[in-house]
């Protein structure tokens, strides 16, 4: 198994997802409307002003690159919080009222939520689009395309395998041991407090960061045999992590702070955290939230179930998508594509954002191979890459990811303030969820 299977058979049972939702809130036939129909996709007439919205630090870099070699199509790009934090539902407001941007960074758990809700347009007929196919890692084409035959939604663009951010100053100088495993990152996290600071922070609204934990361990949240789903967000490895981080909690050994925050990045930068489990694309979040400690950090796999073992979780991975609404689908497709193939935006956006690209190309840029000056010259993509093979490819995504981890933050802000548990809280999110799906005409197993 390698990073071109990783969550394949998850994309497969997303194609499931949009035969079984019958495109629930889209248009009364159930399929998408004339207006996301790829035959539509031909040049505008003049000059195109288009408008681009994600959350990717440096992004601006690989635009400004844009812009001035594409006098005619100028990009504009705003900045939202992470999609779960508040970049997503904006979308959804902004369809509902016919004010969505041209593009939009949605991460592939989510493009399902779009799908359903006709809110992405049907690329396949611009110029180039079926043909950059081949250029991308095989299960990320698959997440944009549903397995439908001669649609694409989106171009993906990064993949989030998971690693063990950790301050290797502080471990050394207070005499403790990098965890290897769960346990040893529990007693770290005591060992920790005892000097005074944190082992990390729980983000109470990053619930796909937690599903990323749960994917180590082999949980699954759902499952499609063709004719209905299964939810199941309590089954043995997600209440075996959830305990785990509810000992956390309740031993105020973790910090109840928002990631991506001004307090986070300020947290970081001055000690008061000393790990982050998470993605790939987070040595970027570090770097430029933590300026001060350049030098003293590096990247180990994840922390495992049981000693000696290896396996990882993915949390994130993006795409582009053209959204509803746009009047210029052909040159909004056309940015995508370069966006997410040409090797000196693919180079700009590791170097700004810490994307790891999803084009096979991508994955041979020399910046991936070099050793970095903020994490002491460590080759920390080598981390990423083994990091990425270690993880399995049958976790499976729901089609209301979005609400499923809505409801669940809600939860884990109430255990965060001592009102409930984890597990409460994925027990709530269960069953909102199963609701959403009845409440959508999109069968559920017994």
């Amino acid at each position: 198994m390698n990073r071109h299977t990783l969550a394949r058979s998850g994309a497969a049972a997303v194609a499931g997802t949009l035969l079984l939702a019958a495109c629930s809130g889209g248009t009364d036939d159930g399929g998408s409307d004339g207006a996301a129909d790829a035959s539509a996709c031909e040049p505008s007439e003049g000059p195109v002003e288009l408008t681009y919205t994600g959350w990717v630090p440096g992004m601006e870099d690989a635009i400004a690159l844009w812009n001035e070699a594409n006098p005619d199509i100028q990009v504009t790009y705003n900045t939202g919080p992470a999609g779960n934090a508040g970049t997503y539902q904006d979308f959804f407001n902004q369809l509902e009222a016919d004010q969505a941007p041209d593009l939009g960074q949605i991460e592939y758990d989510t493009l399902p939520n779009f799908r359903v809700q006709d809110g992405l347009v049907n690329i396949a007929d611009c110029a180039g689009v079926m043909e950059a196919g081949e250029q991308f890692v095989d299960w990320t084409w698959q997440q944009v395309t549903f397995g439908e035959e001669g649609s694409v939604y989106a171009i993906p663009q990064d993949t989030g395998p998971m690693a063990m951010f950790y301050r290797a100053d502080l471990f050394e100088e207070a005499g403790i041991d990098v965890p290897t495993t769960w346990d040893e990152y529990a007693e770290a996290a005591a060992a920790i407090r005892d000097e005074g600071a944190y082992i990390t922070h729980f983000p109470r609204t990053d619930v796909n960061w937690f599903a990323g934990l749960v994917w180590q361990a082999e949980g699954r949240w759902f499952e499609n045999d063709g004719e209905a789903w299964t939810v199941d967000l309590t089954g043995p490895q997600s209440t075996q992590v959830a305990d785990y981080w509810q000992g956390l909690i309740d031993d105020g050994l973790v910090k109840d702070t928002a990631g991506f925050s001004d307090e986070w990045n300020n947290e970081l930068n001055t000690g008061e955290l000393w790990t982050w489990v998470s993605a790939v694309w987070g040595s970027n979040s570090i770097s430029s939230g933590a300026p001060d400690t350049a030098g003293d950090w590096a990247v180990a796999p994840m922390p495992q179930w049981e000693p000696g073992a290896n396996a990882a979780g993915n949390w994130g991975g993006s795409s582009v998508a053209v959204l509803q609404g746009s009047e210029h689908p052909y040159e909004a497709a056309q940015f995508a594509l370069w966006l997410n193939t040409s090797e000196e935006s693919l180079t700009a956006l590791n170097q700004g954002g810490g994307l790891y690209p999803a084009t096979t190309a991508g994955l041979e840029l020399p910046a991936l191979k070099e050793g970095l000056e903020f994490y002491g010259d460590q080759a920390i993509f080598d981390v990423f890459a083994d990091a990425a093979a270690a993880t399995d490819p049958s976790f499976t995504w729901g089609p209301t990811m979005a609400q499923t981890y809505n409801d669940v933050a809600d939860g884990f802000g109430a255990a965060l303030s001592g009102s409930g548990t984890l597990l409460d809280a994925l027990q709530a999110g269960q069953e909102a969820t199963i609701s959403t799906l009845e409440s959508q005409s999109i069968p559920v197993a017994e």
